[in-house]
């Protein structure tokens, strides 16, 4: 399969040139582009990035393969990264992950049959306060996680709802 970026893509990294005096910064930001427009930066796409900045592959390849939520091979089009850190894994990390292994029939690290969702396992997301948690393919956090809510976030997927942001309460100190 051919690489190409839209005019659309050509024009926001256009865009992102102008921003900065050189133009290494914009290697993130254009790996993102090329993430949603693709659903990854496997090797080919990191090529397109390079060549299309101007940059060294190996720059690109170094950016790309540092950061995990760059996706060096294709997935689901739904990510489920769980997080199975201290306080996750306490609160039941590991049986939200088990949970949905069975109900999507995958394993940690597998992707349905039909495309629809990948399965992973991951350290901190950085809510540990809420756990435990998932997050949905780079972008929406689902908190305090039961079998339940995994089911309707399972469903809402499904049916091409994107989950809402959840809005989360910190606890009020009263001063005595």
């Amino acid at each position: 399969m051919a690489y190409e970026f839209t005019k659309e893509d050509l024009k926001e990294i256009e865009k992102l040139k102008a921003r900065y005096p050189e133009v290494k910064p914009v290697t993130l930001p254009a790996l993102w582009i090329a993430q949603n427009r693709f659903g990854h930066v496997k090797p080919e796409v990191q090529k397109l990035v390079a060549d299309t900045l101007g940059l060294p592959e190996a720059h690109v390849h170094g950016v790309a393969t540092f950061y995990t939520q760059y996706y060096k091979e294709e997935k689901g089009k739904h990510v489920l990264d769980v997080c199975t850190c201290l306080s996750c894994q306490l609160c039941g990390g590991y049986d939200i992950l088990e949970y949905l292994e069975e109900k999507l029939g995958i394993k940690t690290g597998q992707t349905t049959e039909d495309g629809m969702f990948t399965l992973n396992q991951v350290e901190c997301l950085g809510a540990c306060g809420y756990a435990p948690m998932l997050q949905v393919t780079n972008d929406n956090y689902v908190n305090n996680l039961t079998p339940e809510k995994v089911d309707k976030l399972i469903d809402s997927l499904k049916n091409g709802e994107k989950p809402e942001y959840e809005k989360i309460r910190m606890p009020q100190h009263k001063n005595t």
